[in-house]
């Protein structure tokens, strides 16, 4: 019989590890905000209202700005204030 090598769980795990998965103040309040525009513009389309839609769609803008400044200002992944979350 053919031997074969066989990982564990905790191989792959090892294997596949990424440090921070995008788990930083920046990212999550991204994500927050791009959620909640997301929600305004599912409620506007229901409400046919174009007006609420584009609102939606400018919290969208504002939510990818809102991350990368944060992230600049060290509350991303690789920022120095990552770790903590304070400045």
């Amino acid at each position: 019989m053919a031997d074969t090598q066989r990982e564990t769980p905790g191989d792959y795990a090892d294997s596949a590890h990424h440090p921070g998965h995008g788990n930083s103040v920046a990212a999550w309040t991204a994500v927050g905000i791009i959620m909640a525009a997301s929600l305004v513009m599912a409620v506007a389309v229901v409400a046919a209202l174009p007006w609420l839609f584009w609102v939606g769609c400018g919290l969208v803008v504002v939510g990818a700005i809102v991350g990368k400044v944060l992230a600049a200002m060290g509350f991303g992944v690789d920022g120095r204030n990552a770790a903590s979350g304070h400045p």
